[in-house]
């Protein structure tokens, strides 16, 4: 997939005055494994929030980390978006291959004097961290190299660019979801933007990456609220430098930090959970898209009673002010509840396209049958293994080999109850559902049984289990020629 890089992106940031300008949200994932359903979460939320404003949402994937990054788990990434329908309205923008603007944004700062080269070994740092623990004070880089003379900076050894904190003051954050946070500046520590091997860091990559891209509002998880405050330095300080020199500035991005997800018990989000990847709730659990997003929606954040919404109305509805504060709880059992009520509205083609591929090989006329079958089998499934499951009898090959419980319900007497039932079912003409339930009703009252003692061996025989649809629906499904074969091949 091709990206934007450089300077020379679609959406660039005009003015300071965020409120004067057409939102723009992103959502920036790192291809180091799958997508994670806290982040298919982010990803909706500022697929929303853009669409609800008629703005633009942008993807940007976030692979500075070259060891980790994989183009599988990119695809991964794009696949799983896809699949949600939550695509970017442009091309992705990859965060690598725009390495030399982040340098050069590095550089600017640093000859502005908003930034220095710091040439604190690693050594020399340790011993202050050790001895600001011996002292039990927190650490903070307080480098000598902040207010040198860049005339004493040498050339000859390695240097990594350091922000020049503030010290002195607070920054606030208006936060959309979190209300105003407050951070006394003294706690922010010169952070490195750029590394001893050129290199710029994270921090600074995603500040200017969001300038180019002319992102309005930061919607992202609340684990980033303190990088928030980092941020904030470098966007503040490229503002006042490109102001002096007659440019708009760069304004602040509007933020809004989303509470992670916990699982039902309120620990930590994981596997055990359900925390898998966004993949694995399509392949491996047979969900479908517009449940999954139903139920991502609904995690913090809600419109009041309403539980079932549409796509449209979570454009309508939604905002990011009302987002929910406190963590989200994720319940496997609501989603694939919800899963059902999506299965029994989806058209039958549509599923039938789905499932099949959980059934092998299917002739035309075998998807036919699968797409007649949906009705009755989606009533009691929760998602798309359960139908599959349920429509493997359809095409189960002859003899059936029944399984351990439905073997144990063929005992001699049943076999000679199938015989029976055989005789008297191939005497109908009309084979429908009607037909078949009062001919056998009749035979069962002939015999001085319940229907139940002739529908258990006879839902044995035509399935190899012992639950199935309803069994005149199973008869009808399969129709004459081929349920009298399936009944005598198990008959005494």
């Amino acid at each position: 997939m091709a990206s934007a890089t450089g300077t020379d992106l679609a959406l660039s940031a005009e003015g300071t005055d965020q409120s004067q300008r057409p939102v723009v949200t992103r959502f920036a994932p790192s291809p180091t494994g799958f997508l994670h359903i806290g982040g298919a979460r982010t990803a909706l939320f500022n697929w929303l929030y853009a669409r609800h404003h008629g703005g633009t949402y942008l993807l940007r994937i976030e692979d500075t980390d070259r060891a980790r990054s994989t183009d599988a788990a990119i695809d991964a990434i794009f696949d799983g978006l896809n699949w949600l329908g939550l695509g970017g309205d442009a091309e992705p923008v990859f965060q690598f291959a725009r390495s030399d603007r982040h340098a050069a944004i590095a550089h600017q700062l640093l000859e502005a004097g908003h930034a220095y080269r710091c040439y604190l070994t690693q050594e020399e740092l340790a011993a202050r961290r050790e001895q600001a623990q011996a002292e039990r004070r927190p650490f903070r880089i307080d480098s000598e190299w902040r207010d040198a003379d860049p005339a004493t900076w040498p050339a000859d050894k390695p240097y990594v660019v350091r922000m020049k904190a503030p010290r002195t003051g607070e920054t606030v954050i208006d936060d959309l979801v979190q209300g105003k946070i407050t951070v006394q500046n003294s706690e922010l520590d010169d952070f490195i933007v750029l590394r001893s091997d050129g290199t710029p860091t994270y921090m600074l990559a995603v500040v200017v990456d969001d300038h180019d891209m002319g992102v309005t509002h930061v919607i992202r998880g609340d684990d980033h609220i303190n990088n928030a405050f980092r941020q904030l330095v470098i966007i503040r300080a490229m503002h006042t430098i490109e102001q002096s020199a007659g440019g708009p500035g760069w304004p602040d991005p509007a933020y809004g930090h989303i509470p992670l997800i916990h699982g039902a018990d309120g620990a930590k989000l994981s596997k055990r959970h359900g925390a898998l990847g966004v993949d694995a709730y399509r392949d491996e659990l047979g969900l479908l898209p517009e449940a999954v997003f139903n139920y991502l929606l609904r995690l913090g954040w809600g419109h009041g009673d309403e539980e079932i919404i549409s796509r449209d109305q979570a454009v309508s509805w939604f905002d990011i002010v009302d987002v929910n504060r406190g963590a989200s709880r994720f319940d496997i059992k609501k989603l694939l509840n919800l899963n059902g009520h999506y299965l029994r509205e989806a058209d039958e083609r549509r599923l039938a396209e789905l499932v099949a591929p959980k059934l092998g090989e299917l002739t035309a006329d075998q998807r036919d049958l699968l797409v007649r079958t949906l009705p009755v089998l989606k009533v009691r499934a929760a998602d798309l293994n359960d139908l599959a499951a349920g429509a493997v009898f359809l095409f189960a090959a002859r003899p059936l080999a029944p399984d351990a419980k439905a073997q144990a319900l063929l005992t001699d007497d049943a076999r000679a109850l199938l015989g029976q039932i055989a005789d008297r079912l191939d005497a109908e003409i009309d084979w429908t559902n009607e037909v078949l339930e009062a001919s056998l009703k009749g035979l069962a009252e002939g015999l001085g049984l319940g229907l139940g003692k002739l529908a258990q061996p006879l839902r044995a025989s035509l399935t190899g289990q012992t639950t199935s649809p309803g069994i005149f629906d199973v008869l009808t499904l399969l129709g004459k020629d081929e349920s009298l074969a399936r009944i005598r091949d198990q008959a005494a």
